[in-house]
């Protein structure tokens, strides 16, 4: 059962709502263990003075701030304790703005913002409150000795708050070479200028391709295939690996011919959706394909095309 991660008060003017903080989000990463080849045993990582070769127990060590290589400013325990913000149970509402006005960039880690004890009422009364104005709260709340900035926003019936990003945090493009090239190659109506012609047709192209947003659309199909490699394998089935397919020499492409191709290949299976189903061909075994989708050669899928139902990552295929 999820545990909350914080509880305090979240703080609307005179107005003071009872909160708890839950994760909205679970890595779904595979994750793997270091282990030595031949024994297979876990692979331990030791704390190692490089001055004096020698393994050193955890009080033994402190923090260093690298000021030039070699040189450190060490900062005691106490000293950082001192700078910490003020732990306390609070998120204080200190704006109200509007949603289009924050950059998604800005957005990080998403969290569930629930009732308290006894709080059913205020807290109706500000989510009702933020859905008929269309406005985003933005405020501070301390969460593992860091204070955040959060945005809160209504989720249907609950409180989505999201930590963000200050704005000194963000790298702007501009001082990337890529991107300063592009702005010089603008200003001289270089080879990055588009005909009337170009751009419409990608317009037509955006236009031919949108649908509504469904996330239940789209799977990690290398998480599928990496868990199924793991349950043939604890079974005992012997995992051949296909070759990756020699990458051709690209072409510098033309552009207005890849748009009309990639035009009427939206346009074709526009009207094979429309058009009435056919007998579905049979295809090549779950486990082959997903196979060489983790080995690396896609799953040939044209985008935004629904993918077939896909059996259960955990469960074990039949052998013959």
């Amino acid at each position: 059962m999820p545990r909350a991660i914080w509880s305090g008060t979240l703080g609307f003017g005179l107005v003071s709502v009872p909160v708890k903080v839950y994760s909205a989000v679970s890595s779904k990463s595979v994750r793997f263990h270091q282990l030595h080849a031949p024994d297979h045993a876990r692979i331990e990582l030791k704390r190692f003075c490089s001055a004096e070769e020698r393994e050193v127990p955890y009080d033994e060590i402190i923090k260093g701030y690298e000021l030039a290589p070699g040189r450190h400013v060490v900062i005691e325990p106490h000293e950082l304790q001192a700078l910490e913000p003020d732990a306390n149970s609070m998120i204080e509402i200190e704006d109200f703005v509007e949603l289009t006005e924050i950059d998604p960039i800005y957005f990080d880690q998403p969290y569930h913002l629930v009732p308290g004890d006894r709080a059913a009422k205020p807290y109706r009364l500000l989510l009702e409150a933020m859905s008929d104005t269309g406005k985003v709260a933005i405020a501070r709340i301390v969460l593992r000795s860091r204070e955040r900035l959060v945005a809160i926003r209504p989720r249907g019936d609950a409180l989505l708050m999201i930590a963000m990003s200050y704005g000194d945090e963000i790298n702007s493009p501009d001082a990337l070479p890529e991107m300063q090239g592009l702005q010089a190659d603008a200003k001289k109506g270089g080879a990055a200028q588009l005909s009337k012609r170009e751009l419409d047709v990608a317009r037509r192209l955006v236009e031919s391709i949108s649908a509504p947003f469904d996330v239940s659309r789209y799977r990690d199909t290398y998480r599928d295939a990496v868990l199924d490699l793991i349950d043939r394998k604890a079974a005992g089935e012997e995992i051949v690996v296909p070759p990756s397919p020699k990458q051709p020499a690209l072409k510098a492409p033309d552009l207005m011919a890849a748009l009309e191709a990639s035009l009427e290949q939206a346009r074709q299976r526009g009207d094979a959706k429309g058009a009435k189903p056919k007998p579905k061909r049979a295809s090549a075994p779950a486990g082959k394909r997903e196979v060489a989708a983790a080995a690396g050669n896609g799953n040939g899928k044209p985008a935004g095309e629904k993918k077939p139902a896909r059996p259960a990552a955990k469960k074990k295929p039949q052998r013959a």
